[in-house]
């Protein structure tokens, strides 16, 4: 029987119709007039079948509207609601509930996450080939912005080293087209959050984000070689870096190695000291005064990269007051004062005083415009996944964000930028309570460069390198390869292939390979489905083979699924039985295939025959199969009279009427 909707809103139930079957209602109806039609019936009796999957099932109920649909403005009021203003505007759901505890956790993490984003702004740039001030310029607005539309607490927007080395690899150190750029990405993080595209993120599996994060990392490290020994470096991929490297090694200075490994040094021991907590061996736990000396070793290490930067800038002030001249090489001049918001640059001169119109810079920037945006959109909700307390994240909301925040950063003459790991591990560290913390660390940045870049100028530019260098080297993925080789080897080769890649290529296209190889693993997958075969019989005695697809029967994987029937069909005259039940979804091609496999079998006169075929399957098979030779059967009983008919079993006879 048919189990109609009454009353709005009802949760999930269980329905039972009159031969005694369960279904489960699995949808909360809303609308009148919408009835539920259960699927045909599942035998289960046979042992040698799997039982019924209700849970998963595609078409335990046919929906069909017995009235007419609403008009466009009860659709708008539907979607226009304090449900989708929340989930769009999540500032709204946690600002009335904002007291002042959270406040103070709030002011202690932005505080903390500005004294972090200072200094690795001012690097971050120099890993883009920029000046220094346009890391700055990315590090306050996208604050701001966040607060209003951001879903995820613990992420300070602004420049990475991930996006930062992006940058410099498509921009190539021209602050025009960098900013062109940030322009562009924002636009395709905000089209593929309003389209819902981010399902392309999945594309990006474990090991290929893995082998890229690791040689990214690498990058990073090698591109600031250069600043650490004060030599010119030339070169777009890992192995020329290094070749450069090795060839104006002889041209190094002397004290700026000297600084910039001490500074590593200091840098490593106090994230060491950071990570110390007196007294847990205790049994009576750590006392009052062993928990407030763990909060300020855990601060020491935390602002670690504050102190080296402050530090080294007094020294290299010391240096120039008193003697004229400093012996490391300094950041030099920045500009002061906050930028004024203006349109992002659509044409720049080039070096040989040709202008490049808007068309032209978009060439010249090639597939950096689409890959920047996703592994910005990957590094976000990877950190948002792991900052997120086991809540949803809502990956759609982040591209929106996101997209909003580096077309607002264009404006200020800022790069590509996203949520960073490292501020984020900060933020988290520091009691961060909600997005409002963002707007403390903008207002440091502000400061900052309202009245403090006239002291960042003599920041040794090997006290950078180091601050970078010591914070990418945990970047490398290395603990990853033993649990992927105990798993499955062959994960190995799209992470491995693709570290290798873009060590060697240039990183977009490597990573865009690493994709391809692990796409064709997935292609490759999709299209081996695993067959079981059994040799069963029915009551009557009558043998027949019973064949089981494990998938979905797509235009990939139906000619194998033809061959592979018909050599285990081959040789004998035995009935064979096609179960479908997992078979969800098929296609024209799969249709065609099946035509043409019962073709083959009707040629060599030997029966088959289809067992619970999906009603969505089946109108597809039927529109193109011949009636005559595509079978359909849902109990026992079925294909006990099906053999019957062929000549093969007993004659069944009806049951007795009372």
């Amino acid at each position: 029987m048919c189990a109609s909707a009454q009353g709005q809103g009802r949760g999930a139930q269980l329905l039972l119709n009159d031969q005694g079957l369960f279904y489960r209602r699995v949808l909360t109806l809303t609308l009148s007039g919408i009835q539920m039609i259960p699927r045909r019936k599942h035998n289960a009796s046979s042992g040698s079948l799997p039982p019924p999957d209700d849970k998963n099932a595609s078409n335990d109920y046919i929906l069909s509207d017995g009235a007419a649909r609403d008009g466009w403005r009860a659709a708008l009021r539907r979607r226009l609601n304090r449900k989708t203003l929340h989930k769009r505007v999540p500032i709204a759901a946690w600002l009335p509930q904002y007291n002042a505890e959270k406040a103070l956790g709030d002011l202690i993490a932005g505080v903390t996450v500005g004294l972090t984003v200072i200094p690795q702004s001012l690097a971050y740039s120099n890993i883009a080939g920029l000046p220094p001030q346009h890391g700055l310029y990315g590090s306050f607005l996208g604050c701001f912005i966040y607060i209003v539309l951001g879903g995820c607490r613990a992420v300070p927007a602004g420049p990475t080293a991930i996006a930062s080395l992006l940058t410099w690899q498509v921009a190539g150190g021209v602050v025009e087209k960098a900013i062109l750029l940030n322009f562009l990405t924002g636009l395709v993080e905000l089209l593929m959050g309003v389209l819902g595209l981010g399902f392309l993120i999945n594309f990006v599996s474990g090991p290929v984000s893995s082998g890229f994060t690791s040689a990214v990392a690498l990058m990073i490290a090698t591109s600031q070689v250069k600043d650490l020994f004060a030599i010119t470096v030339t070169g777009n991929t890992f192995l020329q870096q290094w070749i450069s490297i090795f060839r104006n090694l002889h041209a190094a200075s002397l004290w700026d190695p000297v600084l910039g490994f001490s500074c590593i040094a200091l840098l490593l021991i106090m994230r060491k000291i950071g990570m110390v907590k007196l007294g847990t061996k205790q049994a009576e736990g750590p006392s009052t005064r062993q928990k407030v000396l763990t909060k300020c070793l855990w601060l020491l290490g935390t602002c670690r990269n504050a102190i080296v930067v402050v530090v080294s800038g007094t020294l290299g002030y010391w240096f120039v007051a008193t003697h004229a001249a400093s012996p490391v090489r300094l950041m030099g001049a920045i500009p002061s004062g906050v930028p004024m918001p203006h349109l992002p640059p659509f044409s720049y001169v080039r070096a040989d005083n040709s202008t490049a119109d808007f068309l032209e810079m978009v060439s010249e920037l090639g597939s950096g415009v689409l890959v920047i945006p996703l592994i910005v959109l990957l590094e976000d909700i990877a950190i948002c996944k792991a900052f997120s307390d086991g809540r949803t994240i809502d990956a759609t909301q982040e591209m929106i964000a996101l997209g909003v925040v580096n077309v607002g950063n264009s404006f200020m003459q800022a790069y590509p930028g996203g949520g960073s790991l490292a501020r984020s591990v900060v933020s988290n560290g520091s009691g961060v309570k909600t997005t409002l913390n963002g707007f403390y660390t903008g207002v440091m940045v502000i400061l900052a460069l309202q009245f403090f870049t006239q002291y960042f100028e003599f920041i040794p530019k090997a006290a950078l390198a180091a601050v970078i260098i010591s914070a990418i080297l945990f970047m490398v993925e290395y603990d990853v390869v033993k649990p992927m080789w105990r798993a499955k080897k062959l994960d190995l080769v799209p992470g491995v292939g693709t570290f290798v890649l873009c060590l060697t290529l240039p990183i977009e296209l490597g990573i865009l390979i690493g994709v391809v190889v692990n796409i064709i693993f997935i292609l490759y997958h999709a299209a081996r489905p695993k067959l079981s075969v059994e040799l069963l019989k029915t009551e009557a005695g009558v043998e027949y083979l019973m064949i089981t697809p494990d998938r979905c029967l797509m235009f990939p994987s139906v000619e194998y699924v033809r061959r592979l029937v018909n050599k285990c069909a081959a040789g004998g005259a035995v009935p064979v039985v096609l179960e479908c039940t997992h078979i969800y979804s098929a296609d024209y091609t799969a249709a065609k295939s099946i035509e043409q496999l019962t073709a083959d079998f009707h040629a060599r006169s030997q029966p088959l025959y289809f067992y619970n075929v999906k009603p969505s399957v089946c109108s597809i098979f039927e529109a193109v199969a011949k009636p005559e030779h595509f079978v359909v059967f849902y109990e026992d009983e079925e294909l006990d009279r099906l053999l019957a008919a062929d000549g093969r079993a007993p004659a069944v006879k009806p049951p007795a009427v009372p």
